[in-house]
């Protein structure tokens, strides 16, 4: 059995800013209730220190730019062993992780992200004292990029895996950079981390890591193509021999419609109809929609970006408010949309229902009280929420593209005669296909029979992290034969 050491620049509940934290909190506590010997490694930002409880130190590690300390805890609500790096001229500031207050990334991100690549690549090599190391080493996303890179440099080193969650964010920063960040030059090399004449540290994980994955199968096959390989995608297609996808899984203690506190009434596969009919009424009820057993009540919940298609639901709106539709949407994003969304609930009240910002239990209300979920993104790496909605029997709309691809079957003909079908998919992002899909939709959900098969089809669908946890198992035995 091997040590895991699985490197991350954040991890729920200890911080969030996106599915890398879900993933990070997720699998590595799946893989220690497998029995396996695994520490999680993350920054001690002042958040993630307050979370935490007690920690104690453990060990100092030099760098070139001063002490990092070794803060041992555990991972909140579980027994997951956790050590927070910390170094407070890097870590100690309030407020997004990446970002300053004005939005834009800090101005000391190389620095402060070498600092834990290079802290992370000591307790990898098992120089800390801590009589423990690893003999994987699991990084994610450009945070990360540097370790792989780092101990290619190491004799005896442990194997090491990279997975991308998102290969939009690189990690770019001047090529100047290298030298004051104490990098061996031949790492400014195309053959290294020199990309378009910047530093790329994402590149640092996908030339030098034994094993790269990435967060769904079809997700893979897309980064290797040019339209969603952002420069990169040579290079992956490239290195495709050790390159994998491996489907993300969900906290089914978290969204389990069986025993979910935020619902009107628990429900499962066996009841389900009720159970969604009860929780229609009070979603209906608490953002003051029309009462209506007709429409089909569409619900989504997301950042109103391009990425995920709110600019198609918006182009697509005037031709849908003739169709027997309703939205609820909860969001943040870009103003514009915010703004033209906000526009269109004072126009249509009693059809159009629009909340600005996040509620995590009004996430849960919209899963388990709308007919149907939409998520018409331009590209999905995996995507969290049509997996809860299959879980919730509320058949979800998407893209044909990233983990949307491999978690929801189109209900075609074929798929609902062999009882396989359970959504609506997509095939081009654009409006009229949009329009298409909740057409399509409207048909079905009137056919109760029909719907009720899809509800069930995918609410018997094993999304656990166990799943997943055991692909990684195979994927750092491979590494390690490397």
């Amino acid at each position: 059995m091997p040590n895991i050491l699985f490197a991350t620049s954040e991890a729920y509940p200890l911080i969030k800013t996106g599915g890398l934290a879900d993933v990070s909190g997720s699998l590595p506590t799946a893989l220690h209730e497998l029995g396996q010997d695994i520490r999680l490694t993350l920054p001690a930002y002042p958040e993630a220190l307050q979370r935490a409880g007690a920690v104690q130190r453990v060990a100092e590690i030099p760098t070139r730019f001063g002490v990092v300390s070794v803060l041992e805890g555990t991972l909140p609500g579980s027994t997951l062993p956790v050590w927070l790096l910390d170094h407070p001229d890097s870590f100690e500031r309030s407020g997004n992780p990446y970002l300053a207050a004005d939005g834009k990334p800090w101005q000391d991100n190389a620095t402060r992200f070498t600092v834990f690549a290079q802290a992370i690549t000591e307790l990898a090599m098992g120089r800390c004292g801590l009589d423990w190391a690893p003999d994987i080493v699991h990084c994610n996303d450009w945070q990360t990029g540097l370790v792989p890179a780092l101990l290619r440099l190491e004799h005896e080193r442990p194997a090491t895996v990279f997975t991308v969650h998102n290969l939009a964010y690189q990690g770019l920063f001047p090529m100047a950079s290298l030298s004051a960040l104490g990098l061996a030059p031949e790492l400014g090399t195309s053959e290294a981390l020199e990309f378009h004449g910047q530093l790329s540290f994402i590149k640092g994980g996908l030339i030098f890591a034994d094993r790269i994955s990435t967060v769904s199968p079809t997700y893979a096959e897309e980064i290797q193509r040019p339209e969603f390989g952002y420069g990169l995608d040579g290079l992956l297609r490239h290195r495709s021999a050790v390159l994998s996808g491996i489907l993300n899984g969900i906290d089914e203690r978290e969204w389990d419609p069986q025993r979910d506190q935020h619902l009107a009434q628990p429900y499962g596969a066996a009841n389900v109809v009720e159970g969604k009919l009860a929780n229609r009424l009070a979603l209906s009820a608490e953002f003051g929609l029309e009462p209506s057993s007709r429409a089909l009540l569409v619900g989504m919940v997301g950042r109103l970006v391009e990425q995920k298609g709110i600019d198609l639901v918006l182009d697509a709106l005037p031709s849908l408010l003739e169709l027997p539709v309703q939205l609820v949407l909860l969001g943040s994003g870009e103003d514009r949309f915010e703004a033209a969304l906000s526009e269109w609930a004072e126009l249509e009240p009693r059809r159009v229902a629009v909340r600005i910002g996040y509620d995590e239990r009004l996430a849960h209300v919209i899963e388990a009280g709308a007919d149907t979920f939409l998520m018409p993104s331009r590209f999905e790496p995996c995507g969290l929420n049509q997996m809860y909605s299959l879980r919730y029997g509320t058949p979800p709309i998407v893209t044909r593209t990233g983990g949307l691809a491999d978690t929801v079957t189109d209900a075609s003909r074929d798929t609902l005669t062999r009882a396989e079908a359970s959504g609506i998919v997509l095939e081009r992002p654009e409006a009229g296909a949009l329009i298409e899909a909740i057409k399509r939709a409207c048909l079905l959900f009137a056919d109760k029979k029909l719907w009720l098969g899809m509800q069930r089809n995918g609410m018997r669908q094993d999304f656990t992290w166990r799943r997943s946890a055991d692909a990684y198992l195979e994927l750092y035995a491979e590494a390690m034969r490397s």
